[in-house]
C-alpha cells in the first residue's frame, strides 16, 4: 500500500492552477498525477477538520487511481471529488446525507463517474451535502454543517455545499454537484465560484436515476474557471458527439463545437433583460444583491450588450405551490425508496423531521394536486419563452441575499416541539392548505425564489462571481438562456471572467 509523502508540488503553486492547467503539467511530464493528489491530499487534511468539505475521505482508492490512470484523457491527473449524493463510485459508501443509508455501498459507477474516469480524473473523497439534498444549506444531522472558507461562520450553501467549500478552499480545482432548484447555482455564489447548471438532457442520471423531480435535477460541477466547467461539461455529456444514454426519459440537440471553444468566442451584441424584483415579501432582495446586478448591468453595456430592466415573467405562487407540492412528494417517494433498501417502512428515526415531516404533508396531497401543479409548469415555460424571443438571456441575482449564518434556516425551538406534537397525533397530513404550510413553503423556497425557475423549465443557467459584501463574502449574479444554449453563456462567462477576473481572488487573499 502506498502511504503519504511530502507533496511535490507546494500549496501556494498548486492553487495557481486550474484543472485544465493542471492537466497539462502532468501532459508534460512536470508534475505525476501522484504528486498532485498528495498536494490535494495535504490541503484536505490542512483544512477540512474546520470546514468539513470531504464527508467521506478515500485517500488509498485515489492512489490506486493515480497509480492506474487512462493513458490519455483532458483531465488526467487531476485531483477531483464527488458529491456525496446521486453520483454512484462502485465500492464506496454513498449516504446521501442521511442516517438511513449510513451502511450503503455502491455496487456501480453511474455514467457521469465512468466518463470522469474515462478523462483521467482521480477521485479522493465524497462531499458533504444535506440529507437528500433537499435544502439549500449544508448542515445535516448526519455530517454536521460545511462551513463557508469566506467566512467559517456562514454557509456554503447547497445541496452541494461540500463540493463548493472544497472548490474555494483550494483542495480541488473541480468537483461534482448537482442541481433540483438551484443546488449548483447556490454554492458557487456563496463560496465566489462558477458554477453552471446544463440544460435538461444534457447530463445523464443514470443507470441508477432517470427523472428525478419531474425532470428539475440534472447534475454537472462547480469550477474556478469558466474553461474547467465548459471542459467538464464536455466529458460528461459527450460534446458535439452526444449520444443519449440508454434508457434517459429525455435528448437533447448536440452543441456545434465542444463547449471548450466557446469560452474564448467573442459573445457578440447580446440582448439581455435583467430584475431585481422581491417576489416573496418575506424574503426581499438586499440591496447588496441588487447592486451587484446593477453593477453587471452596467459592465455589460460597457462591453457592448444591450441591457433593459423588465419584470419578472412568473408569480410567486409557481414556487410555493407548482413546485412546493413536487417537493413534498418526492420527499414521500425518496423515503419509499429508503424503505426498498432497509427492508422495512421508514421510522422516524431513520431520517430526520423535516424530512419526515415534508414526506408526511405529502399525504395530505391528492394526485389530481400532484399533476394539477405539475401542470402549471407549463405557464411558467410559456411566459419565460416569450420573454427569450425578444431577450437572449435574463439577468438576476442568485440569490435574495448574501450567504447566510450557519442555522438561519434550522427550525426553532418551539418549531421542534410544534413538529413533534403534530407528528405524535398523525394530523402532518391534515395541515395541507393552512398558514402553517403556506408560511413553511415562503420559508423554504424564498431562498431559491430566483434559481428554481430554471429547474422548473430545464433551461440553462449560471452563476457569475462578480461581487463580493462589504465585509468580503461573495455574491454572485444569475444568467439564464433558451433551453439548449449552454454555448452562448460560455461565451458570456468567457467575456465576464477577462474582463473581471475572479480566479485568483480566493479567501484569505
Amino acid at each position: 500500500m502506498q502511504t503519504s509523502s511530502t507533496p511535490v508540488l507546494a500549496f501556494d503553486e498548486y492553487v495557481k492552477y486550474d484543472a485544465t492547467a493542471l492537466a497539462e503539467l502532468v501532459r508534460s511530464g512536470e508534475v505525476t498525477p501522484a504528486e498532485l493528489l498528495e498536494t490535494a491530499i495535504a490541503r484536505a487534511e490542512e483544512v477540512n477538520p474546520q470546514l468539513n468539505a470531504i464527508v467521506t475521505p478515500l485517500y488509498e482508492k485515489g492512489r490506486e487511481m493515480a497509480a492506474q490512470l487512462p493513458e490519455s484523457g483532458p483531465f488526467r491527473g487531476v485531483p477531483f471529488l464527488l458529491k456525496d449524493l446521486e453520483f454512484d463510485w462502485a465500492g464506496t459508501p454513498m449516504k446521501l446525507g442521511s442516517r438511513g443509508y449510513q451502511n450503503f455501498v455502491s455496487t456501480i459507477d453511474s455514467e457521469v463517474v465512468r466518463r470522469l474516469k474515462e478523462a483521467g480524473l482521480v477521485l479522493f473523497g465524497k462531499t458533504n451535502t444535506p440529507e437528500f439534498g433537499l435544502t439549500p444549506y449544508t448542515e445535516s444531522q448526519l455530517y454536521g454543517p460545511a462551513r463557508n472558507p469566506w467566512k467559517p461562520t456562514h454557509s456554503p450553501g447547497g445541496s452541494s455545499g461540500g463540493s463548493a467549500v472544497a472548490v474555494a478552499a483550494g483542495i480541488v480545482p473541480a468537483a461534482t454537484a448537482s442541481d433540483g432548484g438551484g443546488s449548483i447555482r447556490i454554492p458557487a455564489s456563496c463560496c465566489g465560484l462558477f458554477g453552471l447548471k446544463p440544460s435538461r438532457g444534457r447530463v445523464t442520471m443514470g443507470p441508477r436515476f432517470g427523472e428525478l423531480w419531474n425532470g428539475a435535477v440534472i447534475g454537472h460541477s462547480v469550477t474556478r474557471s469558466v474553461r474547467d466547467s465548459a471542459g467538464l461539461l464536455d466529458v460528461v455529456a459527450g460534446g458535439p458527439a452526444y449520444q443519449p444514454f440508454a434508457g434517459d426519459p429525455y435528448g437533447i440537440t448536440p452543441p456545434e463545437r465542444p463547449f471548450l471553444e466557446e469560452v474564448g468566442r467573442e459573445p457578440g451584441p447580446l440582448r439581455i433583460a435583467f430584475s431585481t424584483q422581491t417576489l416573496i415579501a418575506s424574503q426581499p432582495v438586499d440591496p447588496e444583491c441588487v447592486k451587484a446586478v446593477q453593477e453587471a448591468a452596467r459592465l455589460l453595456e460597457s462591453l457592448g450588450h444591450a441591457v433593459e430592466e423588465v419584470p419578472l415573467p412568473y408569480e410567486k405562487t409557481i414556487i410555493t405551490e407548482a413546485f412546493f407540492v413536487n417537493v413534498l412528494g418526492e420527499t414521500a417517494a425518496t423515503l419509499r425508496e429508503l424503505g426498498n433498501y432497509l427492508g422495512r417502512p421508514v421510522r422516524r428515526e431513520d431520517v430526520e423531521l423535516n424530512t419526515w415531516a415534508q414526506a408526511r404533508l405529502a399525504e395530505g396531497f391528492t394526485a389530481a394536486d400532484a399533476a394539477y401543479q405539475k401542470r402549471r409548469w407549463n405557464t411558467l415555460n410559456r411566459s419565460m419563452g416569450q420573454l427569450h424571443e425578444t431577450y437572449d438571456l435574463l439577468l438576476t441575482p442568485t440569490l435574495p441575499c448574501p450567504p447566510i449564518a450557519i442555522g438561519t434556516f434550522q427550525n426553532t425551538a418551539s418549531e421542534q416541539r410544534l413538529l413533534k406534537l403534530v407528528d405524535s397525533l398523525g394530523a402532518l397530513k391534515y395541515l395541507n392548505g393552512s398558514k402553517t404550510v403556506e408560511d413553511l413553503a415562503e420559508r423554504s423556497l424564498g431562498y431559491i425564489s430566483f434559481t428554481v425557475i430554471t429547474n422548473m423549465t430545464g433551461q440553462p443557467s449560471m452563476s457569475v462571481p462578480l461581487h463580493w459584501s462589504p465585509d468580503g463574502l461573495p455574491i454572485g449574479v444569475m444568467f439564464a438562456a433558451k433551453l439548449g444554449d449552454e454555448a452562448t453563456l460560455f461565451r458570456l462567462a468567457g467575456q465576464l471572467e477577462q474582463t473581471r477576473p475572479w480566479f485568483m481572488k480566493r479567501p484569505g487573499k
